[in-house]
């Protein structure tokens, strides 16, 4: 491909890919429904973003560093609300000898 700088075929990658977590994030703030969420799938990706976070940084790479960064913002954001979500033990209703 001549003409289109690797950088630039990166930064397209990195704001569409990106961008494409922006719908969810927001339906997920406004609805706070995570139900149909898979939780095992957010902890996988969060953990990988932040991987490649790292790695953006260790290349010096402006595109990688900046849409990891964003990912894992909006990421994060779910994945929070998502265990905000989740059942809470009671140890309170345990039956307690003494």
């Amino acid at each position: 491909m001549s003409g289109i700088s690797h950088e630039t075929i990166g930064t397209i990658g990195a704001i569409l890919t990106t961008t494409a977590f922006l719908p969810q994030t927001v339906k997920v703030i406004r609805t706070r429904d995570t139900q149909s969420i898979s939780l095992t799938m957010y902890l996988l990706f969060t953990t990988g973003v932040c991987f490649w976070l790292v790695y953006g940084l260790m290349i010096e790479s402006v595109p990688v560093v900046s849409a990891n960064l964003i990912t894992l913002v909006f990421s994060s954001i779910i994945l929070l609300l998502k265990l905000k979500e989740r059942p809470q033990l009671d140890l309170s209703d345990k039956d307690q000898t003494d």
